[in-house]
């Protein structure tokens, strides 16, 4: 969509949607990233899942990659509390395919960075793994954690010291953790890391949409009558 059809289609869809809620929109639009994004491989706990979409979204990352090649991911609404209405979830399940090798492939021809989360000694402390290019976070599923085939893509492995007896963190609470850190250094940080004004007018007119209960059949008739 032009730019210039853009900006008319967002003051078309902007009159029906009141100024506080509008202000609402553009102050969390300017905190959003695509620079940290997450990828879930075979979560099998719903509850799981639907916090780490949650988290991901309070936080401001606007991707969320779902690998679901043993597991099937299914959304908890008590849980998630509408926040997959306003991040971007993409589902890797064909039958048949590599899904994981096709979503981390993907993501590394768009210069993303792998970084896949694990208890290994040797790995990477999460303080000192590197924010300056794009990055990939990594969580595996509740029993097993990563995929080897993840292991090996991965340009990263990195760990979060644990202090106490217990062997591991809770995934939800792993990924709360490490989007937390993450996000919060990048956003201290000079690195261009927002969306640019593309992205930024591209999201805003799917949240107007999301913001009213006609908004898709109402950008449908505005395109429609603006054909040409």
């Amino acid at each position: 969509m032009e730019p210039g059809t853009q900006q008319a289609l967002i003051a078309y869809m902007s009159q029906f949607i009141n100024q506080a809620r509008r202000e609402l929109l553009q102050n969390v639009l300017a905190q959003r990233t695509r620079h940290l994004v997450v990828v879930i491989e075979d979560v099998y706990q719903s509850q799981n899942a639907s916090a780490v979409v949650r988290t991901a979204e309070c936080l401001g990352l606007q991707e969320l990659h779902i690998i679901e090649n043993r597991n099937r991911y299914k959304l908890n609404p008590a849980v998630v509390q509408g926040a997959s209405k306003w991040i971007e979830i993409h589902r890797y399940r064909e039958k048949d395919k590599d899904n994981t090798r096709d979503c981390l492939s993907g993501l590394k021809t768009r210069g993303y960075k792998i970084a896949a989360m694990t208890l290994h000694d040797a790995a990477t402390r999460l303080e000192a793994l590197p924010i300056d290019e794009r990055l990939a976070v990594c969580f595996g599923a509740e029993d097993a954690g990563l995929t080897e085939a993840v292991q090996e893509a991965a340009d990263y492995a990195v760990k979060i010291p644990i202090h106490g007896l217990t062997q591991s963190y809770n995934i939800s609470v792993s990924a709360g953790i490490s989007l937390y850190q993450l996000s919060s250094r990048l956003r201290e940080s000079s690195i261009n890391w927002q969306l640019n004004e593309q992205e930024q007018r591209a999201l805003y007119i799917d949240w107007l949409c999301s913001s009213t209960v006609n908004g898709k059949k109402l950008m449908q008739t505005f395109l429609r009558d603006h054909a040409g």
